[in-house]
């Protein structure tokens, strides 16, 4: 799991939302969101889990592949 990949696909999937808003679904500050984009911080599982589901994806397609 390379966290700076991550952090690419979750730019990509937030397209043109911002970061607030994508924050706030997700249940985490826009804070620690900044940090999963720029690859210093990988979420844990629940939020994982809340991401995927936001983005209608698996959680393995978004941080395990």
């Amino acid at each position: 799991m390379d966290a700076v990949k991550i952090g690419k696909r979750l730019r990509e999937l937030r397209g043109h939302l911002a970061t607030r808003v994508v924050a706030s679904r997700a249940g985490v500050t826009v804070s620690a969101w900044n940090m999963y984009e720029r690859g210093k911080r990988i979420p844990r599982d629940p939020v994982k889990i809340r991401i995927a589901n936001m983005f209608g994806k698996s959680v393995a397609s978004i941080f395990y592949n």
